[in-house]
């Protein structure tokens, strides 16, 4: 490892309307959690809380904050999901299900 080098890192969080996107260049051998304070997102977004709130990923892999950034990485800030994923696609499904039976094409044909 070299004295003093230098890698580039892109920090994104992504907001319902917008996405923050901030170049930095932190020391070789520093963390998520350097490059995340380097960026300047924390003290703009004062909901971000990197140990409990929100996930951390490199490149849409999870990653925690003390892993290593190389340079070019693209550190990413996840946001909480409002609702749980697998309850919203049971309830599309079952309001599809329920459109077909009310619709009434399929049963009163026969």
């Amino acid at each position: 490892m070299k004295m003093g080098a230098m890698v580039h890192v892109e920090v994104v969080y992504a907001l319902p309307q917008r996405q923050e996107l901030v170049q930095v260049r932190v020391p070789e051998g520093a963390t998520v959690r350097d490059a995340i304070t380097a960026s300047g997102l924390l003290e703009k977004y004062p909901e971000i809380e990197l140990e409990r709130r929100n996930k951390l990923g490199i490149f849409s892999r999870l990653v925690r904050a003390d892993a290593e950034v190389r340079d070019r990485d693209r550190v990413e800030i996840y946001r909480p999901l409002i609702a749980d994923p697998k309850a919203v696609r049971k309830k599309r499904a079952d309001e599809g299900k329920v459109m077909k039976k009310g619709g009434g094409s399929a049963e009163s044909e026969s």
